[in-house]
C-alpha cells in the first residue's frame, strides 16, 4: 500500500497540465487543488482559448475545486501550480481561504510570493498562506523557456 502523495508528485501532475496548455499555444502553466489526499481541480493556462484574461491556470483550477466542494471557501487545500502565482491569482487564493501554495518557477516579472511583491507576508492581509516555491524548479523553468524561446 502506497502512501499520502508527496509535494512532488503533486507538481508532476502540475507539469502534465502545463503540457496540455502549451500545447494549445497557451504559456505552458499547469494547476491543481488538493483537499484531503485528493485533486478536487485541475486548471492549465487558458486565457487565449477562453478569451478570458482571468483564465490563468490557477484560476481555472480554484473555480473547478469550489464546484467540487460546493464552496467558494477551500480552507484546508494546497495550490500546486509550476509558476509562482501572480497578484490576481494570489488574490484569489487570499479570497478563497487556501492556506498553502507549493510552486514551481520563481516569477521574476510578476510572481506575488516574493519575487516582485510578497502577498503571503503582508501584514494588512488577514488571510495567511504558507507558501513555498522551488518544488520541481528545474522542469518548470525549462518547460516555460522552451515554450518562450520557440516563440522568439
Amino acid at each position: 500500500m502506497s502512501g499520502p502523495a508527496t509535494d512532488v508528485e503533486f507538481m508532476r501532475r502540475a507539469l502534465e497540465l502545463a503540457r496540455r496548455a502549451q500545447e494549445s499555444g497557451e504559456v505552458p502553466v499547469g494547476a491543481l487543488v488538493v483537499h484531503e489526499g485528493a485533486v478536487i481541480g485541475e486548471g492549465w493556462n487558458r486565457p487565449i482559448a477562453a478569451r478570458d484574461p482571468t483564465a490563468h491556470a490557477e484560476i481555472v483550477a480554484l473555480r473547478a475545486a469550489a464546484v467540487q466542494l460546493d464552496n467558494y471557501r477551500l480552507a484546508g487545500a494546497t495550490l500546486y501550480v509550476t509558476l509562482e502565482p501572480c497578484a490576481m491569482c494570489l488574490g484569489a487564493v487570499i479570497n478563497a481561504r487556501v492556506p498553502r501554495v507549493v510552486f514551481g518557477a520563481w516569477d521574476l516579472k510578476a510572481g506575488a510570493c516574493g519575487s516582485v511583491v510578497d502577498l503571503t507576508r503582508n501584514p494588512q492581509i488577514t488571510h495567511r498562506i504558507d507558501a513555498f516555491g522551488g518544488v520541481c524548479s528545474e522542469e518548470c523553468s525549462e518547460l516555460l523557456r522552451r515554450f518562450f524561446e520557440a516563440r522568439r
